[in-house]
């Protein structure tokens, strides 16, 4: 074979071969989304064409995608290398990250109608949040927990709340050494919204601690929820109805929280490039859902 006629391979591709014709060369996608600064309807539409590109999307371009909305977190996920694998992929991550996966009616916690998911125009993760989810055995482990999402209720005074978060390394986590050594077993019935996998109620394995409902604003101080094999979180509770000067209040009580644990939380950049010193913004462009 001549010179001219050698197929090379671009390692910075993983793989894929650079004179591969159009929207199925690796290289032209990922320049094609750059520009596009990682559009989030753009790159669900492309995934859905057909095969071949939703193979390139699993292998690459939802991590390239997570790393440029959330780059923070994805740093504190994978320890550093964002190249690595995440819970269950990046698909999952992807979909946690801009995804509110609704409510259905528990044995725990019963709502009077499903709340059906819905993609969010952005969201707000916290560690600090996080710690406030765990039970003090378990503080060692890190965890990832988003603001509520507010569901009006039209049969209740109050909002339904629904959040949702990520382990890092949930496999090696305080967490689910702690379930399996009381013999939770995983729920017949509820499957993990973002990677379908089984999980475990956090309510009947009684390692929802009061710190949680504090952190949410909880109306009946309690809050369910789940987490899967893989260390997604997913929960609600009745939040709150607050007026303008509770809202202020909250806000400075939560600020000042926040600052006590500066010293342990590192801070955060968000996809518009502002900083948190416990959170990471992730702005979603309009048009899921049109």
């Amino acid at each position: 074979m001549s010179e001219s006629k050698r197929v090379h391979v671009d390692p910075a591709t993983n793989g894929s071969v650079p004179n591969e014709l159009g929207i199925f060369n690796e290289q032209v996608l990922v320049l094609l989304f750059e520009s596009i600064k990682w559009d989030l309807t753009t790159l669900c539409k492309t995934a859905s064409v057909c095969r071949k590109l939703r193979a390139v999307a699993m292998r690459l371009l939802w991590r390239r995608m997570c790393v440029y909305r959330a780059p923070r977190m994805v740093h504190v996920l994978t320890n550093g290398g964002p190249s690595s694998r995440v819970g269950c992929g990046w698909l999952a991550l992807a979909k946690l990250l801009f995804f509110c996966c609704g409510w259905h009616p528990t044995r725990n916690f019963q709502v009077g109608r499903t709340i059906p998911g819905h993609f969010v125009k952005e969201s707000r993760f916290s560690k600090t949040a996080g710690r406030s989810f765990l039970t003090r055995k378990c503080r060692s482990d890190l965890l990832y927990v988003s603001d509520p999402c507010e569901h009006a209720m039209t049969d209740q005074e109050a909002d339904l709340g629904v959040y949702r978060g990520v382990f890092r390394g949930f496999s090696k986590s305080r967490t689910r050494a702690c379930l399996i050594g009381r013999g939770v077993e995983l729920e017949e019935r509820v499957k993990c919204p973002y990677c379908g996998a089984r999980v475990w109620s956090m309510t009947t394995a009684g390692l929802v601690p009061k710190s949680a409902s504090r952190r949410l604003g909880s109306l009946d101080g309690t809050a369910e929820y789940f987490v899967c094999v893989n260390g997604h979180l997913h929960g609600a509770c009745w939040l709150v109805p607050l007026t303008d000067e509770d809202e202020n209040s909250h806000d400075i009580s939560n600020d000042e929280e926040d600052d006590e644990d500066d010293d342990n939380d590192e801070g955060t950049f968000g996809a518009n490039g502002s900083v948190s010193s416990t959170g990471e913004e992730f702005v979603v462009d309009d048009g899921w859902g049109n």
